[in-house]
């Protein structure tokens, strides 16, 4: 009989898999920039909202009820004497609390302040002189007296009113027909637009050389750029201001111009435009300079058609700073444009709107909004290169 030998092996048994790694130091640090980030944007959505709600619930109401039904006490007066009108055997005052439309709802009144919830809409209030008056929801009302009342003065009824939301572009319109106020929005923009732009073209080109070009106190220079960087602008306003008015008066240059603020803005973001493009530059791959050196280009051409497109991200991230605090500028605009009308920029009228709307919360709300929409568009147009521009340099 012959046997069969059989061999056993083990079958794998599967293993489960191991759970991932927790890193409890980056939930953290996300969880740090969320709330960094809400709290940044929470100004900025209450802005917004306030801007577009009605002025009688900004007044008394804040951003984050804009949703909620919003209630309100106030007091008006009816009709006078005179404004009775025999109906049969009576006599009817008719009229509206309100004076006139709106959607606002009357919910209770009294006769008082300290009655004001005591009667609801469409019960009957005796009146103190004479007969008895029936409110309606809309503000409607009708005072009934059995004969022809000779009062002198109406006495007040006082109210709960409760409204639904209500939101409107009025007070953009207001505020955008607002005398200068489209004009300044435009010098702004003459302002802001070639005081970014003038500074990014000097700085490339000295970015560059800093970072690929061999000559004497390359280093002292570089040294001298950073130092730059403390220099308050405060500090430097009134010589550079005194500089330029020397150099425009021997030139026939009007001293209160766009070119006075132009060179302004240029001077004091030059250091930053330059530590930051040189940082960026000077990490970009050595054999791409070596293989254009090879290939017999120039320094201008291996600028301006390798590097130059290269070094996109910082020079957007650059444009950001730059744009952002040339828009948001008061004090260098008042020095070198001084105070004319036709060349006021937008944050010195909305310091005139403060004065003159002082008490309009609504259209100063819609007038500081209006100021921002254009820095927000320029960021989040820019924001994918803003990190890697910042971050320029700082790794190998």
């Amino acid at each position: 009989m012959s046997t069969i030998a059989t061999t056993t092996e083990p079958v794998a048994q599967s293993r489960p898999l191991p759970f991932p790694k927790v890193s409890f130091g980056r939930i953290a640090a996300h969880v740090a920039l969320l709330v960094f980030v809400v709290i940044w944007t929470f100004p900025t959505v209450g802005l917004l909202i306030s801007s577009v709600r009605d002025k009688d619930q900004l007044a008394l109401t804040g951003w984050w009820t804009a949703l909620s039904h919003s209630t309100l006490m106030a007091a008006s007066r009816p009709g006078t004497a005179d404004k009775a009108v025999q109906e049969g055997d009576h006599w009817v005052i008719k009229g509206n609390l309100f004076g006139r439309a709106s959607g606002q709802q009357i919910e209770t009144f009294g006769p008082t302040n300290a009655d004001i919830g005591k009667y609801v809409v469409g019960s009957s209030l005796p009146m103190s002189d004479g007969g008895e008056i029936v409110v309606q929801g809309n503000g409607d009302y009708a005072w009934t007296f059995p004969q022809q009342p000779t009062f002198k003065g109406a006495p007040r009824i006082y109210y709960v009113t409760g409204s639904p939301p209500r939101f409107t572009l009025e007070n953009y319109v207001r505020v955008l027909n607002s005398t200068g106020v489209a004009a300044s929005f435009i010098n702004s923009i003459t302002v802001a637009i070639p005081s970014t732009v003038i500074p990014i073209m000097i700085a490339a080109f000295a970015a560059y050389a800093l970072a690929w070009m061999q000559f004497p106190f390359r280093g002292v220079i570089v040294a001298l750029v950073v130092g730059l960087l403390v220099v308050p602008l405060q500090m430097s306003l009134i010589p550079l201001l005194r500089l330029y008015n020397i150099i425009a008066g021997q030139f026939g240059v009007e001293s209160k111009g766009y070119l006075g603020v132009w060179l302004a803005h240029t001077a004091f973001g030059l250091p930053l435009a330059i530590y930051l493009l040189r940082n960026y530059m000077a990490g970009l791959p050595r054999e791409i300079m070596e293989s254009a050196r090879m290939d017999g280009a120039s320094h201008f051409k291996t600028f301006t058609t390798m590097v130059l497109p290269l070094s996109f991200p910082a020079l957007a991230s650059f444009a950001i700073f730059q744009f952002l605090w040339i828009w948001n500028d008061l004090l260098v605009a008042l020095v070198f444009l001084g105070a004319q009308d036709d060349r006021m920029v937008l944050t010195a009228r909305l310091v005139n709107l403060l004065g003159q709307y002082g008490n309009n919360w609504e259209l100063l709300t819609a007038a500081a909004f209006v100021s921002i929409i254009v820095p927000l568009i320029v960021f989040f147009s820019l924001q994918r290169y803003f990190v890697r521009g910042l971050l320029a340099g700082s790794v190998k």
